[in-house]
């Protein structure tokens, strides 16, 4: 079959799981062959992108590459994809990885796709579209097709590839290094899962009513091991930081279980958040629009409703 490129997502030589669900895509509809951008491989990442079907494992380790942003990443997939002459690219619908794709659709003269929840034989993407009015089934018809694929569309399932490395240079053009890195910030990693990685999300919104009670939301999110978002209410309040927003001006999640606590389901959120498998909505408003997509509802106030069900979840520890 022919070859998938597959942009690896990684950070202190770790591969992210997001990776995994591509690869695990990828090998539904070609044989997936991992790309890694930059120094800091390691056996244990190897091992892991062929526990997940790599086939082949391209290994461009230049400090170049993450010297600067974003465009030395596009400019490695365009030389491979001339090269290597690829069915096509899958990579994470991130904020960087959809600035990946564009860059990269327009230096091989190919269509894009972004924010895909399935893709299935000759491409075809399952996408939402118009702040999640509107599900389309799209397929690129030029070049060599693009994808950018939301984070917990694919469940990962191990299947053993031959793991092949293979070093990769890149030359990069005077206009690829016009932007550089001058420093990085490392931000704790809290006991958390990251919000758009999380198989589960618990989101609170005005009817949380203030930062303090937004601790109903962090216990019912820790007892669950999940994530905690917010929707842009609660956030411009400053009840909840804004990293944390779920919609369409900020992060789009795509979660197993997704529990939506005093929100009311403007379209702006569920931009954010409609894809996932399951959705819980709590809210005291019966005619709340949240409740049009949850496929359960509990009309009552979240204050009562939350800590009992963190106290039902924690019994059945």
């Amino acid at each position: 079959m022919s070859e998938i490129l597959v942009l690896v997502e990684h950070a202190e030589g770790e591969v992210k799981k997001v990776t995994l669900e591509l690869l695990t895509l990828a090998r539904t509809l070609g044989t997936p062959a991992a790309v890694w951008a930059g120094p800091g491989i390691t056996p244990e990442a190897k091992a892991r992108l062929a526990e997940y079907g790599a086939e082949k494992i391209y290994v461009a380790g230049a400090d170049d590459i993450v010297d600067h942003v974003v465009a030395p990443k596009a400019e490695l997939l365009a030389q491979l994809v001339a090269g290597k002459a690829p069915a096509a690219v899958l990579v994470a619908a991130t904020a960087e990885g959809k600035e990946v794709a564009g860059r990269l659709a327009i230096k091989t003269d190919s269509g894009v796709i972004t924010d895909a929840v399935g893709l299935s034989d000759g491409f075809v993407a399952d996408q939402s579209i118009f702040g999640g009015g509107i599900n389309v089934h799209s397929r690129v018809r030029k070049g060599t097709p693009i994808v950018a694929v939301r984070p917990n569309s694919t469940a990962p399932v191990a299947a053993a590839g031959a793991g092949t490395e293979e070093e990769v240079s890149v030359t990069l053009s005077e206009a690829a290094k016009a932007a550089r890195v001058v420093e990085r910030v490392k931000q704790e990693k809290g006991a958390r899962p990251e919000l758009t990685e999380a198989a589960i999300v618990v989101s609170g919104g005005r009817g949380v009513g203030s930062a303090e009670n937004f601790t109903v939301i962090e216990g019912l999110a820790d007892a669950l091991g999940a994530a905690v978002g917010a929707s842009r209410a609660a956030t411009d309040a400053g009840w909840y930081p804004h990293q944390f927003q779920v919609g369409q001006t900020g992060k789009t999640v795509s979660p197993q279980l997704y529990i939506a606590a005093g929100i009311s389901g403007a379209i702006q959120h569920r931009a954010g958040m409609q894809t996932a498998k399951t959705i819980v909505a709590i809210n005291k408003d019966p005619e709340a629009p949240i409740f049009e997509l949850a496929d359960y509802g509990v009309v009552g106030d979240l204050h009562q409703v939350v800590p009992q069900l963190t106290e039902e979840v924690t019994k059945r520890k």
